[in-house]
């Protein structure tokens, strides 16, 4: 054999091994990213159906508390906001989830107000159709916090790999960029100020 030969064979093998090298952590990077687009797409699930309720429990208040229209506006504009909010699977950076999760905030907040004044309408809360749909509702946000937390947990075991020395080199090449997580709303660290009023 000659010089030459053996020459082309070891760098072939060279070459060889070293793409083996890359494909197995390039392709696990593509399965644990594709594991994130999924987890998002629960979350976006879990929310949507929140969303689809909306409606009809808009209708059920508005037929008993015809005269709060401006929180049920509030609802609606805030529902419409939200919807509005998309966020690309492919890019789900901190700024991104953050815009997502600040419009389903001021969502939840206008549903709050909301049930703050149902407590007024103790014949609505007693319809069989106002609790359906608040057990649906709280059966929504139930898996909203699963779904987040599920999100969160496949994003960190994502982040965690290609953090790691050397996937962070072929992270690096490919374009394998770090992804964000759901936060706890601003103002989630401090409890709630109850004040009695006793006159």
């Amino acid at each position: 054999m000659s010089k030459t030969l053996k020459t082309v064979l070891i760098i072939v093998g060279i070459v060889l091994v070293l793409a083996a090298m890359l494909v197995t952590p390039y392709n696990t990077m593509v399965k644990k990213d594709e594991s994130c687009s999924k987890a998002w797409a629960n979350v976006e699930s879990a929310y949507q159906r929140r969303m689809d309720l909306i409606p009809n429990l808009v209708k059920t208040v508005q037929g008993a508390a015809d005269y709060e229209k401006g929180t049920l506006e509030a609802v609606i504009n805030a529902r419409a906001k939200a919807t509005s909010v998309q966020v690309d699977p492919s890019n789900l950076t901190e700024e991104s989830i953050a815009q997502f999760q600040a419009a389903q905030d001021q969502l939840s907040s206008a549903l709050s107000r909301l049930m703050v004044v149902v407590e007024r309408y103790p014949e609505l809360k007693a319809t069989e159709q106002f609790q359906s749909l608040m057990d649906a509702l709280e059966g929504c946000e139930n898996r909203i916090n699963v779904a987040r937390d599920n999100f969160n947990e496949v994003v960190n075991d994502y982040n965690s790999y290609i953090r790691k020395f050397p996937n962070n080199i072929i992270a690096g090449m490919f374009n394998f960029d770090k992804k964000g997580y759901f936060k706890a709303s601003e103002g989630a660290d401090k409890a709630p100020e109850v004040e009695f009023d006793f006159n």
